[in-house]
């Protein structure tokens, strides 16, 4: 069905690419560039299908063994992306964030969280589906990085709040339960988490209804978005205006309360009641909702992914999961009877961390990045000209055996002998643009395991679930597994 109607919206916008690309033949004859090799695939559509629907590590490596190992070109679309491949293409990139590229997202993710609420659903029929515009400066990462919100500091006060509220959600999703879907779960445990220290939210009942609507964007950030009933994008912006409205009703309750003298310091109290310096004016409520939702996706998409797979590890890897829980019970042990988890513990909890990493590096929970060239530039003797998008993805390095000893194998004990190779490894990233969440992300996973393993044993029922394609990895079948107690 979604292809029907794709090939449908060809015919309306083939006229309009017929006479951009002439002009842009004419100018680009005028001063012939050294472009990469590679492939734009068919007119209009470029290689999006390909790019989207197939595992995304083959459609990476059948391109690389064709034109490069260190660069290639596609199109995605009507977008022209240049590829660059392994440590050397992440250093150049890390490297030259601020002088050479802008942040980009694709087209889908913009409609989600940008601007849904007022999309005309008749623009998917003209409008391009992995594009979108660049990024300005002031993002979502800034705003959470001025008052320090993420800052490790900050993230210490966290913690036993943070270890309460884990506790709580497995004694009300967990116990007593035989099978228990993992992605689900933890997607409504980590919003729970991110609404209670982002937005200062702690209605269950809200969280709920936030977290199923979430679940069904989450299945629509990489996607064709085809605004067309049926289609997982159509779900995805029905969700996202839903979602939207709840969170605005939201603000201006906490408007309301503020007003009335109720003291905030969460987030998005912050973003309402800080003027922006350029127009001394408090963020509107529609885009306070906009970016916090921004917030939410990132605070519970790719940890979601990410602790599915660790459970998924820990389940069909007995002996693993037994070093996992005698670190975490050795923990333990020298607390007192209801005492938290504090910063310290979660330093000493090294072995299941290096089990993390290296569950993310066979199974990435984002499996690259995109930008935009904001000026021409050269790599590896070829011209990439301005505005072309930049890709780089974690196979090339993740699984590289230059990189990795043995990459196919599960090891987490490579971490002990020695840390992964610069510019291989970065599941949060790296550069300017490393991603300001990364200790909140680690304290909550490792959070989770210390109690997960404490109070419970698992098998997988589901080994061989199915996993999205581009560049967001969602399990979408969900992760399941059998439960069974764990006395300590």
């Amino acid at each position: 069905m979604e292809y029907y109607h794709f090939l449908l919206s060809l015919s309306l916008i083939f006229l309009t690419y017929l006479i951009c690309n002439t002009i842009f033949k004419s100018k680009s004859d005028d001063q012939p560039k050294k472009l990469p090799p590679g492939s734009f695939g068919f007119p209009i559509v470029g290689e999006a299908f390909a790019f989207v629907n197939q595992d995304h590590e083959k459609f990476i490596r059948d391109r690389m063994k064709k034109y490069s190992s260190k660069i290639f070109k596609t199109n995605l679309l009507g977008d022209p992306v240049v590829v660059l491949c392994g440590t050397s293409g992440h250093k150049f990139i890390a490297s030259n964030e601020l002088q050479l590229f802008q942040a980009w997202r694709v087209q889908s993710m913009q409609k989600l969280f940008r601007s849904s609420m007022n999309q005309d659903k008749s623009s998917s029929s003209s409008s391009k589906s992995l594009s979108s515009t660049a990024i300005p400066r002031q993002t979502e990462t800034q705003i959470t990085r001025a008052p320090g919100f993420l800052r490790t500091d900050a993230v210490v006060h966290y913690v036993g709040t943070m270890d309460s509220l884990v506790q709580h959600h497995l004694e009300r999703h967990w116990v007593g339960k035989e099978i228990v879907d993992v992605l689900r779960e933890s997607q409504l445990l980590f919003l729970t988490l991110a609404s209670k220290f982002f937005m200062g939210l702690e209605e269950q009942a809200r969280i709920e209804k936030l977290s199923g609507l979430m679940h069904t964007i989450m299945l629509s950030l990489d996607v064709i978005p085809l605004n067309v009933p049926g289609t997982a994008f159509y779900n995805g912006m029905k969700a996202a205006n839903e979602a939207k409205k709840e969170l605005q009703f939201f603000i201006k309750e906490k408007q309301t309360a503020m007003a009335n003298g109720t003291e905030m310091s969460d987030i998005l109290s912050f973003m309402i009641t800080k003027p922006d310096p350029s127009t001394c004016r408090c963020m509107e409520a529609s885009d306070a909702a906009e970016k916090i939702m921004g917030l939410l996706s990132a605070a519970i998409n790719s940890p979601a992914n990410g602790i599915s797979f660790i459970m998924k590890y820990l389940g069909e890897r007995p002996e693993v999961f037994e070093k996992v829980r005698n670190e975490q019970l050795e923990i333990a042990s020298i607390k007192k009877d209801g005492e938290a988890l504090n910063w310290e513990d979660i330093q000493k909890m090294k072995y299941s961390w290096n089990v993390a990493l290296e569950v993310m590096r066979l199974r990435p929970p984002v499996q690259g990045f995109f930008r935009e060239a904001s000026t021409e530039f050269t790599y590896e003797g070829y011209t990439i000209p301005k505005g072309w998008k930049v890709y780089w993805t974690v196979c090339t390095t993740n699984k590289n055996p230059e990189c990795f000893t043995k990459p196919e194998e599960f090891d987490p004990t490579r971490y002990e002998r020695e840390a992964p190779p610069a510019y291989t490894n970065v599941p949060f990233g790296s550069g300017p643009r490393t991603c300001a969440g990364k200790d909140y992300a680690r304290l909550q996973i490792l959070t989770f395991l210390h109690h997960v393993v404490k109070r419970f044993k698992w098998q997988v029922v589901n080994s061989n679930c199915k996993v999205l394609g581009g560049t967001n990895p969602v399990p979408f079948e969900g992760v399941y597994i059998r439960l069974q107690s764990s006395s300590a």
